[in-house]
């Protein structure tokens, strides 16, 4: 598809940038929804819980050793992804032991699951060294292979110089209600 012939002519390779946002000197992303995520999940470490919370781990020594973290450490990112709402700590009690935690996904958490499987697809194809991806990521049901991709609501793949931003609905309310 020609994306020139549809107004997507400013730079070839760059997502198109819509009324104000064209003018990209007259604005700042102060409100960027991917400088909160990574707020929220911007380290190594909290990636890797998250990765373990999705292959299943709920218990705080398990995830300090899955990921390979101290106990400090894990306690720090294990409160900031529950405060964060991606994760619930539940109490458990084994027989003889004090109650302990337990950290489950939230739907929060679940949700971000596109995103940790785009990173690990991008990682197989740019950071394995030729070696391939060592998982696959399969539909349970059939074993068929799953990718991560940017689809439009019709369903079609859409690529780069396919896709523009305009400011969000809320934005768009209060420049209307502007005297």
């Amino acid at each position: 598809m020609d994306y020139t012939s549809q107004g997507y002519d400013d730079v070839m390779g760059a997502i198109h940038l819509e009324g104000v946002l064209a003018d990209r000197d007259a604005w700042q992303a102060t409100r960027c929804s991917i400088g909160k995520a990574m707020e929220v999940i911007g380290t190594r470490s909290a990636m890797l819980i998250m990765r373990e919370a999705y292959y299943g781990t709920t218990r705080f020594d398990d995830f300090a050793a899955r990921v390979g973290i101290t106990e400090a450490v894990a306690s720090a990112r294990l409160r900031e992804l529950a405060d964060a709402g991606l994760l619930e700590r539940s109490p458990y009690r084994e027989p003889g032991q004090r109650t302990r935690h337990e950290y489950l996904l939230t739907e929060m958490g679940r949700d971000l699951l596109p995103a940790v499987l785009a990173l690990m697809q991008w990682g197989d194809k740019y950071l394995q060294d030729g070696k391939g991806a060592p998982l696959d990521l399969v539909e349970n049901d059939t074993g068929e292979p799953v990718r991560v991709e940017v689809r439009g609501e019709s369903g079609r793949a859409m690529p780069l110089e396919g896709l523009r931003i305009r400011p969000g609905e809320q934005y768009r309310a209060r420049r209307l209600r502007r005297p």
